[in-house]
């Protein structure tokens, strides 16, 4: 037929309709999409959990750890502690100082004992021991650190070490903030103490919130980051640090975007810390580096704004040294602080940073104002 219209049979018109009913009949076993959903959720929480967690520590003295090289002292929990003593022997020393490092230093970085004078030293009988917070250097990592635990473990490394029922404590920086475990949990057995340019915790509660708060955001917006993890998710202090998507600690990075117009005069004097760098991080970034930041910018177990003078009889005393221009830990916060504390001797030094104690003759001034009250 003309323009002519195909005929079909039968058969194929019936095996056309089985297979249009064989495609249009297809269907996924019930309830499939919730188990892929089940699957690449355990998926993405088995990946993320690996993300976040940290490797474990290489542990000095381990088979796959570093070589012991420093004498140390084994603690109650069986963990070592390396040490280097400096000045006099200790059994002849009139003044025993123990000296409590910053943040990524070790036991090395003793300014104190590196910068004074052998004529002061000599003179005035000044023995001081460094040892490398847990974590650091040669000292085993401590999981279960505490704010409490730093101070204990200063008062046993003293003990060990037979330097008498007083001693002196000084820390710089991040070894600074030690200095108030131990005002609060081992007064009985400070002869003194200093700190120097200590760093604080933004959220202690002692501070107005104002007055914190706008000294939080003085710092660089990748640090303020870093403390707010540390501070409120702890559990992602690692994967933060490590993570490349965003910038992370400035301080970690060693940036000197955060230091001063003095503190990059005084940098040659660090120049002899590549001689030990390699040391310091040596067992892991987490036990040491990612652990202050958990225990120093976590919840404290006290106030240091709620500490009683320890010397009441002026039997001792407690100074703050801070320069007034250190663009990493606020000054105004160190003055409340003083304000909050009278009993505190509050130095503020103009025209520095944070680096202030390796500047020529500092550590001499410091310590003869504190031993002979030589100002």
């Amino acid at each position: 037929m003309a323009g002519g219209v195909r005929k079909v049979s039968a058969a194929s018109a019936r095996a056309h309709t089985r297979r249009a009913k064989q495609r249009s009949s297809f269907k996924l076993p019930s309830g499939i999409f919730a188990k892929i959903l089940v699957v690449l959720f355990v998926g993405i929480a088995a990946w993320a959990y690996r993300v976040i967690q940290p490797p474990p520590p290489k542990i000095c003295g381990s088979p796959d750890g570093p070589l012991v090289t420093a004498p140390r002292i084994k603690l109650r929990d069986g963990r070592y502690l390396a040490y280097i003593e400096h000045g006099v022997p200790r059994n002849v020393a009139k003044y025993k100082i123990v000296f409590v490092h910053g943040f990524d230093s070790c036991r090395h970085d003793a300014v104190v004992a590196k910068t004074l004078s052998p004529e002061i030293v000599e003179d005035l009988g000044i023995y001081i021991v460094s040892f490398d917070r847990p974590g650091y250097g040669e000292s085993d990592p401590n999981p279960k650190r505490t704010v409490k635990s730093m101070a204990l473990d200063i008062e046993e490394l003293a003990d060990q070490l037979e330097l008498g029922s007083k001693f002196y404590v000084i820390g710089f920086s991040m070894g600074g903030q030690v200095i108030w475990s131990c005002l609060k949990y081992i007064p009985h057995r400070l002869a003194g103490a200093i700190l120097l340019a200590p760093v604080i915790n933004y959220w202690w509660p002692g501070f107005p919130s104002n007055l914190s708060k706008e000294a939080y955001y003085e710092q660089l917006p990748q640090d303020q980051w870093t403390l707010r993890v540390g501070h409120y998710a702890p559990w992602l202090t690692y994967w933060w640090n490590t993570q490349k998507w965003f910038p992370a600690s400035s301080v970690i990075a060693q940036s000197t975007d955060v230091l001063s117009h003095h503190d990059i005069e005084l940098l040659p004097k660090l120049s002899v810390r590549r001689d030990y760098m390699a040391q310091v991080r040596q067992q892991g970034e987490y036990e040491s580096l990612h652990r202050d930041i958990i225990v120093g910018f976590g919840k404290w177990e006290f106030d240091p704004m709620d500490l009683e003078n320890p010397f009441p009889n002026n039997e001792g005393s407690v100074h703050i040294w801070h320069g007034n221009e250190d663009a990493m830990v606020p000054v105004t916060l160190q003055r409340y602080i003083a304000q909050r504390l009278p009993w505190i001797h509050y130095h503020e030094l103009p025209g520095v940073g944070h680096l202030f104690p390796h500047a020529d003759g500092m550590c001499d001034s410091i310590i003869k104002a504190v031993l002979i009250g030589d100002k």
